[in-house]
């Protein structure tokens, strides 16, 4: 550790990793950027990473001293998914049978990925009926069995059984045989950690999970790697998909919870920027518009299942509408609108604003505003590319302005707050908002979320609506408790939403229940099994 005391050490280094740019930002305990920087994202996207890391450092001199933490997000995850690579194979299991059979594991998946990721499926006995009764009895002998035949041609499994959220037991005891045929090197993804209720959703994110355990550990390395190559004495963390952070270990187990975590750094760093509390945020990049909305300075979560890669998951994740539009997006001079295409991190080569040939939304703006990017300025146009110019940042506006409209759900009192590098391309007055807000360095909002983001954790639980206040207090202490294992200061967690649903089709009533906690990161000596404090809570949702 450093000689330094834990309480002057008072710097926190935030980086987001976007696919045009990777930023970085320095806050001090109030939680003023006194250091930022936008650097290329880079192919391998380490490389980014380490740029940005360095740069802000290089701008605090003597202070970096002072630096105790480094958060990150990042898109590797979504990047391995989506370009299939880097995954590993999974051996399936899911304990159900014969309840289940009909759908088999992986069922709606894109065919190349589930050749890329499936090692071998079974379906096993086991699973619970939604008031606790076993489906079938579970045979782990069976599972020996499916293990032995896979003769090591296996890096992840993932198990899943119906009804684990709230009966877990039958999905540890296959997780202790299979630790014990692999060996303690082999990890293992258990859904009722990793999703929440409904069965196929929860298993594609927990073989998402395992598939994922090899980009897990390079990314984590290479954190680790960048920080020590700086020298820095600090702790490492990952923002994940509710805008909260988890430590670098529990990263490395849960790699499907960080895939969210871009949009959600945005709008966490625009609560903190702007000051709203409840607003509409949109984060302009060089390749997309990321609409979300913040509920009490958290991210409005999504209630519909989500699809990464082609596949349908259950997770938490912001409520994002993505739109085609950023400051690199080019433009169809023939048409006079955006095209889905954009030039990305290689808008200073390619756009003209910067003496390339192709024309972008920037270029458009700069039209309209020749002082859109300073120092640079257009090349003589003739007057029907400025016309088309024109024309494509009127249809972006309205594509920007319909979105506000939508994720705005009918209210028009909620002000719209605009960040990202590509914030000139929305205008002043927006239909939908009561008020356009511009924070200042929200060009670095994101890497502002990731460096101001509390530890979180989050359960779910099934009960009858007569035990809904012990099933509340359960769930509690369960999401304290994982909140504490992401980094959270067991003396400061809390939980900070419960949300009840009525579940349908059910012979008694009954109750869904859902808590996610949240506090503080702990300083390194609070690093301890201190118990959780007692649970506090207020409800919200339907009941």
């Amino acid at each position: 550790m450093s000689a330094r005391d834990l309480s002057v050490r008072d710097l926190s280094v935030g980086i987001d990793v976007g696919g045009t740019n990777t930023d970085a930002v320095v806050l001090d305990d109030a939680g003023t950027v006194i250091a930022w920087t936008k650097q290329a994202t880079t192919v391998d996207v380490t490389g980014g990473i380490r740029a940005a890391l360095a740069a802000v450092l290089a701008d605090i001199g003597s202070r970096r001293d002072d630096v105790s933490r480094v958060m990150l997000g990042t898109t590797h995850a979504t990047n391995a998914i989506v370009r299939r690579r880097d995954l590993g194979r999974v051996a399936v299991i899911r304990l159900g049978a014969p309840a289940s059979t009909d759908f088999p594991p992986l069922a709606g998946w894109p065919s190349d990925l589930r050749d890329t990721v499936l090692a071998g499926a079974l379906l096993a006995g086991g699973g619970h009926l939604v008031d606790g009764y076993p489906i079938s009895a579970l045979d782990l002998d069976e599972v020996r069995r499916f293990l032995d035949g896979l003769g090591g041609r296996v890096d992840a499994v993932a198990v899943c059984g119906i009804f684990s959220p709230s009966f877990p037991d039958q999905e540890l005891e296959v997780a202790a045989v299979a630790r014990d045929l692999l060996g303690p090197d082999v990890p293992i993804s258990l859904s009722h950690e990793v999703g929440e209720l409904g069965l196929l959703e929860r298993e594609n994110a927990t073989v998402l999970n395992a598939a994922l355990y090899r980009v897990a550990r390079d990314v984590t390395e290479a954190l680790l790697v960048a920080v020590a190559d700086e020298r820095l004495d600090a702790e490492t963390f990952f923002a994940q998909n509710d805008g909260t952070l988890m430590a670098v270990e529990y990263a490395a187990r849960y790699p499907v919870l960080t895939i969210g975590s871009g949009p959600a750094n945005s709008i966490r760093g625009a609560a903190r920027l702007s000051g709203a509390e409840n607003a509409i945020v949109v984060d302009v990049g060089g390749t997309t518009s990321d609409l979300g909305v913040l509920v009490d300075r958290f991210p409005r979560e999504s209630t519909l299942p989500r699809e990464i890669g082609g596949v349908r998951t259950n997770f938490r994740m912001p409520d994002i509408l993505s739109l085609g539009v950023g400051g690199g997006t080019i433009v169809d001079l023939a048409n006079g609108v955006p095209l889905s295409d954009s030039v990305g991190h290689r808008i200073t080569e390619r756009a003209l604003l910067f003496g390339g040939d192709t024309a972008t939304l920037t270029d458009a703006s700069a039209v309209e505003s020749p002082g859109t990017i300073a120092g640079h300025a257009l090349p003589p146009l003739d007057k029907a590319t400025r016309a088309a110019l024109v024309a494509a940042l009127s249809v972006a506006r309205d594509r920007v302005e319909s979105a506000v409209e939508r994720m705005s759900l009918g209210r028009t009192n909620l002000p719209l707050v605009v960040v990202g590098g590509g914030g000139f391309l929305v205008p002043d007055s927006v239909s939908g908002a009561s008020e356009v807000f511009r924070p200042e360095r929200g060009n670095v909002a994101n890497a502002v979320g990731a460096a101001i983001a509390l530890a979180g954790g989050r359960a779910d639980q099934m009960c009858d609506y007569a035990d809904r206040t012990a099933a509340i207090d359960s769930a509690s202490r369960q999401a304290i408790d994982r909140a504490i294992q992401a980094g959270a200061d067991p003396r400061a967690v809390e939980v900070v939403d419960v949300l009840e649903t009525p579940v349908s089709y059910s012979t008694r009533p009954t109750l869904k229940v859902s808590v996610k906690a949240a506090g503080p990161l702990a300083r390194i000596e609070q690093r301890t099994d201190t118990p959780a404090p007692p649970v506090s809570y207020s409800t919200k949702g339907t009941t």
